[in-house]
């Protein structure tokens, strides 16, 4: 009986362990003069020599170790798009929970996809370093055990499409709060320029099989525009946003906003060809020959003829209806599994109480003769100390004052001011975003996913509830907010820790649209939120006793891959062999 009761522990630890496994990277960040991908000499940054960075491939429950190189001339931090950092905010990887990685040193990252499944995005979350490039694609594919509501796909392309400055980031970042900056006027797909246009170095090309059917993981990492994506005599069969199955859809085209992330089906069926893949600007007079409209390829494999005849038409580009529609109809897939066997549906908000009601207004102002963003008329200002670091050592004192500034009421005066909001540790909060601005907002929380339960036009107002969806809103991390109008959305605060609530419109965000919601559980056991890294960075208040060391060894060639995945038996089988000494000395000894 002892040795099935020893099998039994065996088994169960067995297929926990090897469920999940350790991906390590190693990343060298650096400035490249050459790669110039709209023809003019900008600084470009990049990972190991690759622009866009390289894909993080890993499965639910991986551990991720990203072991990062600064090798800029300025500090860095990398945040990890959607990722929910469970129980363990000390790598979201924003100033508010970060110091940084300064120039030639390194730090590395540890963190797990826990319970996550789906289509994300890195990128670098200081310095305004995003609009110089550093993004990346992640992919979190399901466990084996847990079913996927689509038959496998031939082949997955991740698409990282967004605007791009033709000048340098650093120029840009120089006069963003002294003069009214022209949009970035490039749209790029996967680093590259548009098909056809003659300053664009290279074009992206995606292969395909006739009759076959591929996954797309669309991402907008730009730093102002929406798009609409749409590919030429083809549809898009809507599977998948943020980490939540829908209710799939087929579109003519759809629309992506800044910080988001989607997952189309697009099956090869048409007749053996290229056809054109576009991504036009939102709100946007651009014309299908401008450097705003993003174009690739899609080529059939046994194709002789290029992609001929004019752009696939999208929506008008200033009809907000169709946008808001669309939007709305997005919906959760209530009987798929994602990351668990249970599905989806059995997490829901229909009958939920909320405790809490932020409602938070975006706008613009004059600081000090400056160019500000703000939060219910505060613009936020980077302390030296983050915020989660003071927290730690000092419960933020002489750094911030917790709940300074009101959650859903405007300060009389603008201001320039650290803003941190509590909230109520697992007690639902509804968070109101209301656009005054005449740009497509999007708003990001990190730590989280929420429902999605209404947008609209004009003010909310409380009677706007009558008209929120609570049976099946969408589940994700980032919303838009459309200009003059207003999005809510539900969230369960059972996550503590420090958590980034901003925009992801990359100029509102380095000039002060943002805040940091602090999810408090008094309860220091460490598995309701893990303690700080053994490699903690130390800086502002807590300077450490001595710098850290500066390695750099060589990085690898771009061509060589970066990543190494320990495969999930390893552990599996060091678990095993320590459980069944410890059971066998446990009978030794009985």
């Amino acid at each position: 009986m002892k040795l099935i009761s020893c099998a039994i522990v065996v088994l169960v630890l067995f297929v926990t362990v090897a469920t999940s496994a350790d991906v390590f990277l190693e990343w060298h960040v650096s400035l490249d003069f050459n790669i110039n991908p709209v023809s003019t000499n900008q600084p470009v940054i990049t990972i190991n020599g690759l622009f866009p960075g390289p894909l993080i491939n890993a499965t639910t429950n991986d551990d991720i170790h990203v072991n990062v190189f600064n090798d800029l001339d300025e500090p860095l931090l990398f945040t990890w798009n959607g990722i929910q950092q469970r129980l363990n905010s000390w790598q979201d990887g924003v100033s508010g929970t970060n110091c940084p990685i300064q120039p030639a040193t390194n730090w590395t990252y540890n963190f797990e996809f826990k319970d996550q499944i789906g289509t994300f995005f890195y990128f670098p979350s200081i310095n305004f370093l995003k609009a110089g490039g550093a993004f990346g694609p992640i992919r979190v594919n399901n466990r084996a055990v847990i079913s996927v509501p689509f038959p496998k796909p031939e082949a997955e392309f991740d698409l990282l499409i967004g605007d791009w400055y033709n000048s340098s980031y650093k120029d840009i970042r120089s006069r963003l709060d002294t003069i009214d900056i022209v949009s970035p006027n490039w749209m790029l797909i996967n680093g590259k320029g548009p098909y056809l246009n003659n300053f664009s170095k290279s074009y992206e090309t995606f292969n395909v099989t006739q009759g076959k059917t591929y996954l797309l993981r669309i991402s907008n990492v730009g730093t102002a525009w929406s798009f609409n994506f749409r590919i030429q005599n083809h549809k898009l069969l809507l599977v998948e946003t943020e980490g939540s199955y829908v209710n799939q859809i087929d579109l003519d085209s759809l629309d992506v906003h800044v910080g988001q992330s989607y997952s189309v089906l697009v099956t090869a069926n048409q007749n053996a060809a290229d056809y054109y893949i576009v991504a036009s600007p939102k709100l946007s007079n651009a014309t299908n020959n401008n450097t705003l409209v993003g174009i690739s390829v899609l080529h059939y494999d046994n194709s002789t003829t290029q992609a001929n005849g004019p752009l696939p038409s999208g929506p008008d580009p200033f009809d907000l209806e169709f946008s808001i529609n669309q939007a709305k109809s997005i919906r959760w897939n209530l009987t798929a599994g994602a990351a668990r066997p249970n599905p989806q549906g059995t997490f829901n908000v229909t009958n939920v109480t909320i405790s809490q009601t932020f409602i938070l207004e975006a706008s613009t102002t004059t600081i000090d003769r400056l160019s500000r963003y703000t939060v219910n008329n505060v613009s936020y200002l980077t302390p030296d100390t983050p915020l989660k670091l003071a927290d730690h050592f000092s419960n933020g004192s002489g750094v911030y004052q917790l709940d300074a500034y009101s959650k859903n009421t405007s300060n009389i005066k603008a201001v320039r001011d650290v803003f941190v909001a509590s909230v109520l540790h697992k007690e639902w909060a509804e968070i109101v975003v209301q656009n005054t601005l005449t740009t497509i907002d999007s708003w990001h929380l990190d730590g989280y996913s929420f429902f999605v339960v209404g947008l609209g036009e004009g003010e909310w107002k409380e009677e706007s509830r009558s008209s929120y969806n609570r049976f099946d809103p969408i589940v994700r991390s980032t919303v838009q907010v459309f200009p003059g109008g207003w999005s809510a959305v539900y969230v369960f605060p059972d996550n503590p820790g420090m958590w980034n609530l901003r925009s992801q419109n990359l100029q509102s965000w380095y000039l002060g649209e943002e805040l940091y919601v602090r999810v408090y559980d008094p309860d220091p056991n460490p598995a309701k939120e893990r303690p700080p890294p053994q490699n903690l960075l130390l800086c502002g208040k807590y300077q450490p006793s001595t710098p850290p060391p500066s390695v750099s060894p060589p990085p690898p060639p771009p061509n060589v891959p970066s990543s190494k995945a320990y495969n999930p038996h390893t552990r599996s089988l060091i678990a095993m062999i320590t459980t069944i000494a410890m059971c066998f000395l446990y009978i030794g000894f009985h």
